[in-house]
């Protein structure tokens, strides 16, 4: 059994470490060449998810008129009801067969689902359903991150495994950043585009983007078939044999790990990983409504500059996933994400509004308007382009609750984007440790499910929360829920260790 040197801590986006004549070893640059395929498996997975989330509304308008807006909040609910199912599924088939089964099914899956996407407005009647369908069977096929984040958990040694958890994550961000930009790139085609004849297929500026959503499918199996190999090894890096998936090889691997995984972490782990992800949830959902009620944005000029602020936490992300690399390996792994929720903390309390400033009501625009309608050389204009902009005076909180100002929510959006990334990384980090050398695909699999709830609960607890009693209440329960995050973490603090350090084999 070939021997391994450990990578440095300091590891690069995308390098397999091999610094040194021992580390030249064939299998060793094998698990490396397969554990990029895995970060770009994660990274076409997160592009799926963004690449058409900025026109589902426009398509949804287009092939369906009887759609409202309630309607397009399933829509986006579908994905992650669709992974949510498919994690433990997939994590389960990953356990007791090759990885490459369950890929190649959930990337197929996908891909056949974008194409339903692209063909949704064919059918006579229920356009707005088979929309909500290919988005679920989308998000389905997306389940696999939970197979991904085992393969690497399972492939790397305690020492690499915070390096390629921040690699993984950083490629999962540079996909959030580069799905909407490459939608923005296609609206080039236009939103009546042309026919292909021959499939019956409308390419235009809604479909592009799922179709090339498609090719990328394409490509990420054919690396899935022809470079992905089966490894693992176990904490010190060393390569276990080839697993063969019959049952004396199973009893073999298991062997050494006889003993239990301390079942008390892995709940907290899921618990504190929901909270984290309901938190960036409700982040995501109430940044265009709010800045809308309170800097009196337009609908395009809340698009345009939210569309920025996101841009930038998503650089301001992948900069943080490589400084947590040496924070981690300087102060340990559950500092950092202690600091992270504190930091996390710190963003939601800044939005709590104070003063006595108070924001515009719409109202008063209508009232402006109106007046200035009155005047005929200016009737035309002023119709043309109306649009209400302010707190909508149905809000009945927007009358007695100071305004949240820009410096506010700029503060808040860059804490957020430090604090939410750290603790995203240590959390699948911690979380494949404390499982230790056993198959981790169940346990993934169930990981990721927590985030896809948090992510369908967050929009319609801070849609609701939000819109009843304003912004005081719904970020002061943020806070609370944060806190309650801070004082699990550290109840638990002593338990969240290493499989191998809680069982004598390797110190601390």
């Amino acid at each position: 059994m070939p021997q391994l040197v450990d990578s440095d801590d300091t590891t690069p986006l995308l390098r397999d470490d091999a610094s040194s004549d021992d580390s030249q070893d064939e299998d060793y640059k094998s698990r490396w060449r397969s554990i990029r395929v895995m970060y770009f498996t994660m990274f076409l997975s997160s592009v799926g998810f963004t690449i058409v989330i900025t026109s589902l509304w426009p398509y949804l308008q287009k092939i369906d008129d009887s759609a409202n807006a309630t309607f397009l909040g399933w829509i986006v609910a579908a994905y992650s009801l669709g992974q949510m199912v498919a994690s433990p599924i997939f994590g389960l088939w990953s356990n007791y067969r090759p990885r490459r089964e369950p890929l190649v099914c959930s990337i197929f899956i996908n891909l056949s689902a974008n194409i339903y996407y692209a063909y949704a407005y064919l059918p006579k009647t229920n356009n707005k359903v088979h929309m909500l369908m290919s988005r679920a069977f989308v998000g389905f096929g997306a389940g696999n991150v939970a197979v991904v984040r085992s393969y690497v958990a399972g492939a790397t040694s305690l020492k690499e495994r915070t390096n390629a958890m921040a690699n993984m994550s950083a490629c999962q961000a540079l996909g959030f950043i580069l799905g909407p930009a490459l939608q923005a790139g296609l609206s080039f085609v236009g939103e009546h585009g042309f026919t292909v004849k021959i499939i019956d297929l409308q390419l235009n500026m809604y479909t592009a983007p799922a179709l090339l959503a498609t090719f990328f499918g394409l490509i990420n199996i054919l690396l899935v078939v022809l470079v992905l190999r089966e490894h693992r090894v176990d904490d010190h890096g060393r390569q276990i044999r080839a697993i063969n998936y019959t049952s004396e090889d199973r009893v073999d691997i298991n062997e050494e790990t006889e003993e239990t995984i301390d079942q008390v972490a892995v709940l907290t782990s899921n618990a504190l990983f929901f909270i984290i992800m309901f938190i960036f949830a409700v982040f995501e959902t109430i940044a265009t409504p709010l800045s809308m009620d309170m800097f009196s944005w337009t609908r395009k000029e809340a698009v345009l500059y939210n569309g920025i602020i996101i841009c930038g936490i998503g650089f301001e992300s992948i900069l943080v996933f490589l400084i947590v690399k040496m924070a981690s390996q300087r102060f340990g792994d559950r500092p950092v994400l202690l600091v992270g929720l504190a930091i996390i903390f710190c963003g939601f309390f800044i939005l709590l509004p104070w003063g006595n400033q108070y924001p515009k009501i719409q109202w008063a625009d209508l009232k402006n308007t109106s007046m200035v309608s009155q005047m005929s050389e200016v009737t035309i204009a002023s119709n043309s382009s109306l649009e209400p902009t302010g707190c909508p005076f149905e809000q009945t909180w927007c009358q007695y609750t100071p305004a949240i100002n820009l410096a506010q929510y700029i503060t808040s959006d860059v804490l957020i984007g430090v604090g939410y990334p750290a603790c995203n990384v240590m959390s699948y980090t911690l979380y494949s440790k404390i499982l230790g050398p056993k198959p981790q695909g169940v346990y993934m699999g169930w990981l990721t499910a927590s985030g896809s709830g948090a992510r369908t609960l967050g929009p319609v607890f801070v849609s609701q929360v939000y819109t009843l009693v304003g912004p005081r209440w719904a970020f002061s329960l943020i806070c609370g829920m944060v806190l309650g995050a801070i004082v699990l973490l550290i109840s638990v603090y002593h338990r969240f260790i290493a499989f191998s350090v809680r069982h004598g084999r390797t110190a601390d």
